[in-house]
């Protein structure tokens, strides 16, 4: 049976390597981007957000003693990967991803807010301001993603309806 802190120095981890599975898709959805300049720019604003997430929670790593999982981070790379080339296949590869990201978004504001209880049961409050430091912008981020996907979809498909105009990226 695991702990408080067993469990929360896990979901540590965890949330390290969703990190890293962030950047790796931002960063590929960002650079395929060629008419989507509203789009491109917001992924490019949360990519730099996601970089310094990860710098934040490498410190609490390093303050509670532990090492990140260097098999969990290699995995959500790839599973990003995947997702990224899975992507590329589709006619619509712009809305799948602002879906996608979307998904993720939400997914990361879940795991947030269960780290944040976590780090409060482990007694790591300095801990829990970060996560809720993260928390916020991963909602702006769901917001934005949210606000934005009708605009996207319009775009995708005015552009997809115009003779010799690419739409997907």
């Amino acid at each position: 049976m695991a702990t408080y802190i067993e469990n929360y120095h896990d979901w540590l981890r965890d949330a390290h390597a969703m990190e890293k599975q962030a950047e790796s898709m931002l960063e590929k959805m960002a650079e395929r981007l060629e008419h989507y300049p509203e789009l491109r720019a917001r992924l490019l604003q949360h990519l730099e957000e996601t970089r310094h997430q990860q710098r934040l929670l490498e410190d609490v790593i390093e303050r509670n003693g532990i090492s990140h999982s260097t098999l969990k981070d290699a995995m959500s790379k790839l599973i990003a990967f995947g997702q990224a080339m899975g992507g590329m296949m589709t006619p619509d590869e712009v809305v799948k991803g602002a879906i996608a990201g979307y998904v993720f978004e939400h997914f990361e504001v879940a795991c947030y807010t269960s780290l944040i209880t976590a780090a409060e049961q482990a007694g790591d409050h300095a801990g829990a301001e970060v996560f809720r430091t993260i928390l916020k912008e991963e909602q702006a981020m769901a917001d934005w993603a949210r606000d934005h996907l009708p605009q996207v979809t319009q775009q995708f498909l005015q552009r997809s309806a115009a003779p010799d105009t690419e739409a997907k990226k």
